[in-house]
């Protein structure tokens, strides 16, 4: 599934054709994804414009003219792709995501065509992801917004915040990062790279982030510091592409060749002086990848 970074490269990708324009049609070819599409959606975002494009967590949301938001989830293999017109003047093509060639055009589910010429293609295999229509003043108390945890990227995450959810949790570090109500965004790939890079072992319990008196231990500050640094360099590097994410442009993200312990079973540890060798353990049903000899 998409994490964080993923998604925050897709955010950035759509926002040129898609914010202060308006939709000019849209084609809906399927009556659900995950859940069933916004009833008469097509007509309900035909006019409306795109004044913003945030995103929260894993979600990207539309802010629209006319008072409603767009809340759009990626799911586990969907992706977004572009094509833009040609200037006109220009004898060229318009300019096409590379992405199409690689994506069956039979999952196309979801076609927004925008007032400027751009457009938006939503594909996804395995109808995982979902796009739903909630009223502006609604959405900080709708179920999927309500609860979620800081932004890791933001001021919010704090050795402090970290010590004080932490403090007497019972769960692993694995599970305390992966939990959304806790930090929102975070999933396998971000979270065992950022214990790697804090040198705390996924299975060490989470309480011991915090003091007897909640105050954080030396552990949090490497760990709020850990996460901002590695979902920095995976947004700036476009993400991670092992399976189905591409860039909205199409083109593949670039972190993956900067993984120092995900999906590297048995290679050695990167880290300098460090003669580990990279373990692949299961927690919850998922893959951890995790040096034993310097996480501790």
């Amino acid at each position: 599934m998409p994490e964080l970074p993923e998604v925050e490269t897709v955010r950035r990708g759509l926002a040129p054709v898609l914010v202060g324009h308006s939709f000019k049609r849209v084609e809906q070819r399927r009556a659900d994804l995950r859940f069933p599409l916004p009833q008469n959606f097509g007509a309900r975002l035909r006019g409306r414009k795109v004044v913003s494009l945030e995103r929260r967590g894993k979600y990207l949301i539309a802010h629209l003219s006319g008072g409603e938001v767009l809340l759009m989830h990626l799911g586990m293999s969907g992706r977004f792709t572009v094509h833009v017109p040609a200037k006109p003047g220009k004898t060229a093509g318009g300019r096409v995501s590379t992405a199409q060639s690689h994506a069956n055009p039979k999952h196309d589910h979801v076609v927004f065509h925008m007032e400027q010429g751009a457009v938006v293609t939503y594909n996804d295999p395995r109808r995982f992801g979902f796009m739903l229509l909630i009223p502006a003043p609604e959405l900080a108390h709708h179920p999927l917004m309500q609860g979620l945890g800081v932004e890791p990227l933001g001021p919010e995450l704090t050795p402090d915040y970290l010590a004080r959810r932490a403090a007497g949790k019972a769960v692993d570090l694995k599970a305390f990062l992966s939990d959304q109500r806790i930090v929102a965004g975070l999933g396998n790939i971000y979270v065992c790279e950022a214990l790697f890079r804090a040198g705390l072992a996924p299975t060490r319990p989470a309480a011991n982030l915090a003091r007897k008196d909640g105050r954080p231990r030396e552990h949090a500050r490497r760990l709020a510091g850990a996460l901002r640094a590695v979902l920095k360099d995976a947004v700036a590097a476009g993400g991670s592409s092992l399976r189905d994410y591409r860039r909205a442009d199409g083109a593949l993200g670039e972190f993956q060749h900067a993984f120092t312990v995900y999906d590297r079973e048995d290679q050695a540890c990167v880290r300098p002086g460090c003669r580990g060798t990279v373990r692949r353990i299961v927690q919850g049903g998922r893959a951890t990848f995790l040096c034993p000899k310097c996480q501790r």
